[in-house]
């Protein structure tokens, strides 16, 4: 969250920045928390004479306010109708409307919180910032606290990777210490697609097998591509380590994107003729 500036109180703070109010103009439950907001009939829009009761403000107040800041509360769903929509709208919605209108401001709940963010002469307005910044600070806290957890998930992982280093396949290794330190980052992953590690079980559930029938093939399945690979290249896959449920540590196969092809030959020839059904779900997945 950008910082609070200290010279003014903490609400007009989303008065003065547009980033702020950019950062918190989804939180439109806001609006009801802080008091109830009465709607037009057909559920979705208020007026101006609306937004200014919510408020507690004259109307040329938030006239006021559209007109200052007209194309931010177009970008957050204000829209004006006019000639034959506003016709079709006020027949509808309008009970006593006046007759020589011949245009409508309609504000969404989200521009009804953006004037809300921008209105300064409303208390009604100030509770609405002063409750969006709690509830952003509040947000900000949990997502610290969620970084840290990533941050040392990933540094126990990346431990794991540098001693296996030199025992497990290059490649691999490095494509997987690309994920884990994007993953902790937040961000994605800069690696060759084809680098990403493949694992058996997910190809073959990717084919439809269930999960007896994924932990029956599993083992053969990748030694019969490891074979074909071999056959193929002159040389085993790489290898890597692997945890298991029981925590003790095998060493299986190092298979990234770059191998499904063999894996797609493996399933042809031994596995498609046995599971017909799955093998068409996974064809056309």
């Amino acid at each position: 969250m950008s910082p609070i500036l200290p010279d003014q109180p903490n609400e007009l703070v989303l008065t003065e920045s547009r980033t702020m109010r950019a950062q918190t103009a989804g939180r439109v439950d806001v609006l009801d928390k802080v008091k109830a907001l009465t709607l037009l009939p057909d559920g979705i829009h208020a007026d101006i004479p609306t937004v200014a009761a919510y408020y507690e403000v004259a109307a040329d107040a938030v006239e006021s306010v559209v007109r200052r800041h007209r194309a931010e509360l177009f970008e957050n769903g204000l829209q004006v109708l006019r000639g034959e929509e506003y016709s079709a709208f006020a027949a509808v919605n309008l009970t006593g409307a006046n007759p020589k209108a011949r245009s409508i401001s309609l504000f969404s709940r989200r521009a009804v919180l953006n004037v809300g963010q921008l209105l300064t002469e409303s208390d009604i307005a100030r509770r609405v910032r002063t409750y969006l910044l709690e509830v952003e600070e509040s947000a900000t806290e949990v997502q610290r606290s969620e970084a840290v957890e990533r941050l040392a998930l990933a540094e126990a992982r990346m431990r794991v990777l540098k001693v296996a280093n030199g025992i497990v396949d290059a490649s691999w290794l490095e494509s997987k210490a690309r994920l884990v330190a994007a993953k902790a980052l937040g961000e994605e992953p800069e690696i060759d697609p084809l680098d990403v590690p493949l694992y058996v079980p997910d190809f073959l559930k990717g084919k439809g097998l269930r999960r007896r029938d994924v932990e029956s093939v599993q083992s053969w399945f990748g030694r019969r591509a490891a074979s074909l690979w071999e056959a193929e290249h002159g040389e085993k896959p790489g290898k890597r380590q692997t945890d298991l449920p029981n925590g003790s540590v095998r060493e299986t196969y190092a298979w990234c994107e770059r191998h499904r092809p063999v894996f797609e030959e493996t399933w042809v020839r031994y596995y498609a003729k046995d599971f017909p059904v799955q093998g068409v779900l996974g064809g056309a997945a």
